[in-house]
């Protein structure tokens, strides 16, 4: 029994985390939110967007790689770039998700600006490293 209990509590709190699929998102105009539930929900969506593009950003500079690579010189050809852009990109991420997710919200004490200041950090260095690739990569 004394095993038995953990389990089912571990079991509840793992469907109350996962949101209903059916569950429709909640329609707040993001231009005028007023609430600190809905500044949340809209910080959310942009980090979302943000999100996406860079993810985008990140392919598309993959595919690049083989054509701004240096022939089969070791330590500057194709799979070395590649490798060199990934261990960037998971180094940037890691930088991202410390400064924003770690440090920002000392600034905050956990008030009710919190989220919002956090996901405002994520979008803002999300863009710009967006931006950062975009340029890097672009066709010159």
């Amino acid at each position: 029994m004394r095993r038995l209990v953990p389990a089912l509590v571990l079991a509840l709190l793992g469907a109350l985390a996962v949101p209903a699929a059916s569950e429709p998102e909640p329609r707040i105009d993001c231009e005028n939110a007023m609430s600190t539930y809905e500044m949340n929900v809209c910080a959310e969506r942009d980090f979302k967007a943000a999100d996406d593009a860079l993810n985008a950003a990140y392919r598309d500079a993959l595919k690049k790689v083989p054509g701004l690579a240096i022939g089969e010189i070791e330590q500057f050809n194709a799979a070395a770039w590649e490798k060199a852009l990934r261990q960037s990109q998971r180094a940037w991420l890691a930088f991202r998700d410390a400064e924003c997710r770690d440090h920002i919200p000392m600034f905050w004490s956990g008030g009710t600006g919190t989220t919002v200041a956090v996901l405002g950090c994520m979008i803002e260095k999300t863009k710009a490293r967006t931006k950062e690739l975009i340029e890097n990569y672009e066709t010159k």
